[in-house]
Order: structure tokens, then C-alpha cells, then sequence
């Protein structure tokens, strides 16, 4: 089982976290839930399997705090939440307007209370890079809710965001640009943010942990990398690689692609990382 790092030190590497997207998927019965396990343990039995899930069905509709809350409780202490905006928002053509709908969603997600972690932030690739409007948007968004501090990362997915503009104004702003290993998507590891958000989009139906056990191990020294301050040189990159910095968290998801095979992936790399 993964277990976060220890990050309470300034000079020691930042908390590693591994998951997957969600945890209601029917093929995962058998492959990664056990057969008799009731459905509504699904929740508390992947939380203690893997340290951190994306919560992909905010997107099309938010949950009342209640089921926050509920969600929340059913976590071990140290495992955190990932969620990501309501569609509603990110899809606004002017993000400068949406200053009221961003902070209703983000007042209602703070009711995980210390599950919370980044508010993931994803554009259509549709999106084009608008250095002013970008900047409204980002100016928006609450630096803290229900007493925390917020972490915000955003997923761009049209390629006019490769561009100094953006790495320069999301710096400035304090937010992650995600990471993804996609070919269909923009990818870039250029780090814009206090910590690092990577969504992985290669798992195989044909690997039992989603990814060759070379590839995974690649990933778990790049997570390595990041938590420790450094820069990764052999990922994509937009500017130039930044000096090494202040630790890091790393948030690493598997997403899409061989769904079915994404939380052994999670689980996988949480053990490396464990081990390193």
C-alpha cells in the first residue's frame, strides 16, 4: 500500500501521491475490487490502496457539502481529494465573469476539509491562449476557502498555451500547469506552480499494471525529481528547465486510456516511490 512521504522538513522531498480518476467503474470488479466486496465500500477500500483520487464528476455536476463531507469520512487521514471544476465554468467564453460560480464550487469542495487538495482547472482544446483574459480568470481564483490554504492546477489542451506568455503569467499567479504524456494533448513540463500535477494518459489493456515496469519506474524517478525541487530535463519543455528549487508535493494520476488498468498503475508507482 502507497503511503505519502513525509514533507514536514523544509530540505526533505515533497509528498508524492499516486491515484487514479474516480472509483465507480464497473471493470474494476475483480481486477482491482474484490468480488464480494459491497459497492458502497468501494470508496474506503481505494482510498487505502492508493493516496489521492481525482474526482472527474464535478465536472458535470457539483455535489452538496454533505456529500463531501460523507466522501471525506470515508478516508484514511493523509489521503486527499483531487477536483476538478464544474464544466459550467470552464467552458464560460469570457472567464472573467464566472468570479461568482468559481467561488460557489470552490466554497462547496472546501467541505473536505483537510481531503482537499488541488482544484484541477481544464480547458477544451478549443481554448485559445487569451493573455487577458487568462489573467482574469487566474486573479479569480480564491487563494484560500474554509480556513485552507488553495491549490489551484490548470490542464490546457490547445497547443497557443506552449508560449513563454502563459509559463510567465501562471508563475506569477502561483498555479500548475498539468502535466500530460498524451500525444493528443499539449505537453509540456515546464513547472509554473508550488507543486506538480501530472496526468498520465498511456495505460495498455496488455500490461497488468497499465505501464511497462521500465516506464514506471522512469515516472517514479521523475516524481522523485520533482518532489526533491528539480526539473526534469528529458520531459518536454516550453522555456528553459528551471534551477533546482524547494521541494516539491506531486500529485500523479492515471487517466483514461486502459481505464481498467490504471489503479494497479496508481498502486504500482506508489510502491516505487515508497521505495526509492
Amino acid at each position: 500500500m502507497a503511503t505519502p512521504r513525509d514533507s514536514t522538513k523544509a530540505k526533505t522531498p515533497g509528498t508524492i501521491r499516486t491515484g487514479m480518476g474516480g472509483w465507480v467503474f464497473a471493470p474494476w470488479r475483480g481486477v482491482f475490487y474484490p468480488d464480494d466486496l459491497v459497492q458502497k465500500r468501494e470508496l474506503e477500500y481505494a482510498s487505502r490502496h492508493v493516496t489521492a483520487i481525482e474526482i472527474n464528476g464535478t465536472y458535470y455536476r457539483a455535489p452538496d457539502a454533505a456529500t463531501y463531507r460523507k466522501w471525506a469520512a470515508e478516508t484514511p487521514e493523509g489521503f486527499v481529494f483531487s477536483v476538478k471544476a464544474p464544466r459550467h465554468i470552464v467552458q464560460t467564453k469570457q472567464l472573467a465573469t464566472a468570479g461568482e460560480r468559481i467561488e460557489r464550487f470552490v466554497d462547496g469542495a472546501s467541505a473536505l476539509g483537510d481531503r482537499l487538495g488541488p482544484i484541477l482547472w481544464q480547458f477544451l482544446a478549443t481554448r485559445v491562449f487569451d493573455p487577458d483574459d487568462m489573467a482574469a480568470f487566474l486573479d479569480l481564483l480564491p487563494e484560500k476557502a474554509g480556513g485552507m490554504t488553495l491549490r489551484h492546477a490548470v490542464e490546457v489542451r490547445n497547443e497557443s498555451f506552449m508560449d513563454e506568455r502563459w509559463l510567465e503569467l501562471a508563475r506569477d499567479r502561483g498555479v500548475a500547469t498539468v502535466f500530460t504524456d498524451s500525444p493528443e494533448h499539449p505537453s509540456f513540463a515546464d513547472l509554473t506552480g508550488p507543486f506538480v500535477y501530472a496526468r498520465l494518459m498511456g495505460s495498455r489493456a496488455t500490461e497488468k499494471n497499465g505501464y511497462p515496469a521500465k516506464e514506471l519506474k522512469t515516472w517514479a524517478k521523475h516524481a522523485g525529481t520533482w518532489a526533491a525541487g528539480g526539473d526534469p530535463l528529458d520531459l518536454p519543455h516550453v522555456g528553459e528547465a528551471l534551477a533546482k528549487g524547494a521541494p516539491r508535493d506531486v500529485f500523479v494520476y492515471f487517466i483514461s486510456a486502459a481505464k481498467e488498468r490504471n489503479p494497479a498503475a496508481a498502486v504500482a508507482l506508489g510502491k516505487l516511490v515508497d521505495n526509492a
